[in-house]
């Protein structure tokens, strides 16, 4: 029990200093609870605002995808650069230190593969499994216009409500079939969609024409998936053209695990998204690192 003798009374109020309100850093973020905007503060560095998530969930679908067939030789080493891991539970337990420290956005659909249609997913994971794991945020795919846009959804309303009720905030995918539109018109529309469902991040394409309009258009942070294999300035002038229009950060996996130079990569990726350097400058870093391989 407290000591109760000798107790003070309270004298320094500072009453002629108002009390401080401060708004939370990250967009859509300041009507959410604390423990929900203390997890978006995990995953958004403080210092930029920004973001660089590793991903590297595709064998939920794709199988051993090339630079995926070890996890613990190809991912363990890029750890100490990334912000955030996004990843599989399956993955995450069996080749993922727990001293790693890195926030982890979780995949939690599945239920097809490449074999399949793809829009045909559901909810994989249980919320309670996310918890055991300390996900930091949550996440499906989300197929506007495909054959399953409406169970897409509906998964992703379901991961949005259980997310909410424990305080982790849920990253909607906007994937894309093969005979859907790539184009600003398509990603306004799917992105808006998610965020006003309640996703509290949204995972997009970056495109090159109209992009700023989709990040606008958007209330919520918008990561940009890396997409296919680029060479790396293309992937380092798509980085940058995105942060420069709005996007919060990217989630690359393909082209930093398919790299030459994986550590390389990342460390020029992260240049440009935390740094703002520009691509001319951040191709150094890679070559740099590419070169003391040799």
């Amino acid at each position: 029990m407290a000591d109760l003798d000798d107790v003070k009374e309270g004298k320094n109020f500072a009453a002629e200093i108002p009390m401080e309100v401060r708004a939370s850093a990250i967009r859509g973020a300041n009507a959410l609870d604390w423990g929900m905007q203390d997890r978006l503060s995990r995953i958004f560095q403080a210092g930029s605002g920004h973001t660089v998530m590793l991903a590297f969930d595709h064998g939920y679908f794709q199988g051993p995808a090339t630079g995926l067939e070890r996890l613990d030789l190809s991912i363990r080493p890029l750890i100490p650069y990334t912000d955030v891991l996004m990843c599989t539970r399956g993955g995450l337990r069996a080749t993922i230190p727990t001293d790693s420290r890195k926030p982890v956005v979780l995949r939690c659909s599945g239920g097809m593969s490449v074999l399949t249609e793809l829009s045909n997913e559901l909810v994989a994971v249980d919320i309670e499994d996310a918890i055991r794991v300390n996900a930091a945020a949550i996440t499906t795919n989300v197929y506007i216009g495909a054959e399953y846009e409406h169970q897409s959804l509906a998964n992703l309303v379901k991961l949005i409500d259980t997310g909410n009720r424990y305080g982790i905030p849920t990253m909607a995918v906007t994937g894309v079939g093969k005979n859907m539109a790539r184009d600003a018109r398509y990603f306004g529309l799917a992105t808006r969609i998610c965020a006003e469902i309640g996703a509290q991040i949204v995972k997009s394409y970056f495109v090159d024409d109209g992009f700023e309009k989709v990040c606008a258009g958007c209330p919520v942070p918008i990561v940009i998936a890396g997409g296919k294999k680029l060479p790396e300035m293309e992937a380092l002038q798509m980085a940058y053209h995105a942060i420069d229009q709005g996007a919060a950060g990217v989630d690359m996996g393909r082209n930093i695990f398919q790299s030459d130079c994986p550590i390389g990569m990342i460390e020029a990726v992260r240049a440009v998204v935390h740094g703002g350097e520009k691509p001319e400058k951040a191709i150094e870093i890679y070559s740099s690192a590419k070169a003391a391989l040799h």
